[in-house]
């Protein structure tokens, strides 16, 4: 088993999980392999729902990009346009609607869960969305115009230029679109409030149990170093931070290392000077820079993408210049905390849900969007086990594009259509 990273998450945990490993043969109606948003989320949905569940995670609960991320939780759906294009044909005119409530489901599923299990994960509300540049507010403007077309106008609101420095201390931005319903929070305790919460209706959660095999057939066998699990349904919910279900799944997710950090923590002065609303922030470029205050005052900044599948050598040094451009107060503040995470590329940007056999699910592949979209997935998934395949079916009968040769031919292959779509960024007025 693996130790935390030496993120600011990990550093501010309220009260660390403690679960054993693994150690005998047992049985439950379902085995979730994988104890992140998706893993965790699904195994809380099935307790609800009276199911006997047992969840493995190789090393901690949020160890993986569950508790690296930037903790926003925002409308920004992964894969939507191409999603919408595909729902067309299987649903009609009701896509358009469909994947406009997807956007804003994971929201409430959130803000529910913290109020029913009481979860203390410093849940703020306020986003802006940033005009890095003046042809950006045309797009601001028409997703203003959408929210207010379906009744959200009283959450959003678009922030002109000179309005800016109302709402942030930064040369950068042409304006922005203000959004009252988007969130931030703290991954982690997130995420280890709702193990406790599944926990707390009877989940089975063992930590350090690497799944190495899973021996499939009517009931399927998850093998782990010292135990196993008998169940009637298997999912894996790992994203980038497993091998398993091949060949069913080789060539269709790819791991992308995004990086962040926190600096030491601010005067109340100076952390009101530079975001005075305590909003969520990120841009509107297509590898954008995302940051918001910690509820102890830091600045958690995170930007870039590597998509060769390794971690970067330097993740502080890397974004510090960002840091000192967006808030030139800042220069030579020090990073107290720097970390990494790989999260799950799908080319196209759809999230993967479907079935390696008959009895094995999987569910993978927000593509940098994952803690909302975790959580609808995780309803979803916890449907169709429990035999509602509506929803499933929909996203089970996406087309994905799946790279031949290995994992690292498709990382190359990602990193050549990201320099593709920032040369044409660039381009933009």
């Amino acid at each position: 088993m693996q130790a935390r990273c030496g993120s600011y998450y990990n550093a501010t945990i309220k009260q660390e999980t403690d679960y054993p490993p693994l150690a005998g043969d047992i049985q439950a109606d379902v085995a979730i392999i994988g104890g992140g948003f998706t893993g965790v989320n699904t195994a809380l949905e099935l307790a609800e729902r009276g199911y006997s569940v047992v969840l493995l995670e190789a090393n901690k609960i949020a160890w993986g990009a569950t508790g690296r991320n930037g903790g926003q939780v925002t409308g920004s759906l992964s894969g939507d346009n191409a999603m919408t294009k595909q729902l067309r044909n299987r649903i009609g005119l009701e896509a358009e609607d469909y994947v406009w409530a997807l956007r804003w489901r994971g929201h409430d599923i959130i803000k529910n869960r913290v109020a029913k299990y009481n979860i203390d994960c410093d849940l703020r509300f306020g986003h802006l969305h940033t005009a890095f540049k003046p042809a950006h507010m045309d797009e601001l403007k028409s997703m203003l115009d959408e929210a207010e077309r379906r009744g959200m106008g009283d959450l959003v609101s678009l922030v002109q230029k000179d309005e800016m420095p109302q709402y942030l201390e930064s040369p950068l931005y042409h304006g922005g679109l203000l959004n009252k319903k988007n969130m931030h929070l703290h991954s982690v305790n997130l995420c280890i409030g709702e193990a406790r919460a599944a926990e707390s209706l009877g989940v089975r959660i063992f930590e350090g149990s690497q799944v190495l095999d899973i021996v499939d057939g009517p009931r399927p066998v998850v093998k782990t170093a010292f135990g196993s699990v008998t169940a009637d349904k298997v999912m894996i919910a790992g994203n980038a931070y497993h091998k398993l279900g091949r060949p069913r799944l080789k060539g269709m997710l790819f791991p992308a290392s995004l990086g962040n950090c926190a600096t030491v923590q601010l005067s109340d002065e100076v952390a009101r000077a530079i975001n005075p609303h305590n909003l969520a922030v990120y841009d509107c470029r297509f590898v954008l820079d995302y940051y918001r205050l910690t509820a102890d005052n830091r600045l958690m900044f995170g930007g870039g993408t590597n998509y060769s599948g390794r971690d970067p050598k330097n993740v502080a040094e890397e974004l510090r210049p960002a840091i000192e451009r967006t808030f030139p107060r800042l220069k030579g503040v020090e990073i107290e905390f720097a970390w990494a995470g790989m999260a799950g590329i799908v080319i196209n940007r759809i999230p993967q849900l479907g079935k390696v056999s008959e009895y094995v699910y999987y569910c993978q592949g927000y593509s940098g969007h994952g803690v909302a979209t975790s959580h609808i997935m995780s309803e979803i998934m916890a449907k169709a086990i429990d035999g509602d395949l509506r929803e499933f079916g929909l996203f089970a009968g996406m087309k994905h594009w799946r790279i031949p040769l290995n994992e690292w031919f498709g990382n190359q292959a990602l990193a050549v259509g990201m320099l593709y779509y920032q040369l044409r960024e660039s381009l933009r007025g």
